[in-house]
């Protein structure tokens, strides 16, 4: 397993551009895909986007396509979300997870380490 910790949240006007960072302690962080997954008060987990070990593969919910990106860097056992054109209903608290799972898996379950979480906050 390994060790996250969420950075990087915070309030942000409709339009505006956050970068959310996680940090992994542990040696075998290059051997896990990385998620971040969000929760909206009230509402179920829901998956943002997943990224492979090697960085090579990546997936994205609908509703952040085009508006979001995922990246990792190994050798800082890191992983970020950019977010773009922030809209009100992507306020959540932001988690990122580590596990093995199927290829492009949006499913929590497949991820056995979570961090804590970041709370991003959208205003109109």
């Amino acid at each position: 397993q390994v060790q996250l910790v969420e950075s990087g949240g915070g309030l942000v006007q409709a339009g505006g551009s956050l970068r959310l960072s996680c940090a992994a302690s542990g040696r075998t962080f290059s051997r896990y895909a990385m998620g971040w997954f969000r929760q909206a008060s009230g509402k179920e987990r829901a998956f943002v986007a997943t990224i492979s070990w090697s960085g090579g593969t990546t997936y994205y919910a609908d509703s952040v396509k085009g508006r979001f990106t995922i990246s990792r860097d190994n050798a800082k056992k890191s992983v970020y979300l950019q977010m773009n054109s922030l809209k009100p209903e992507d306020t959540a608290v932001y988690y990122c997870a580590a596990g093995s799972p199927p290829s492009g898996s949006d499913r929590g379950a497949d991820y056995g380490s979570w961090g804590q979480g970041t709370q991003v906050t959208v205003s109109s």
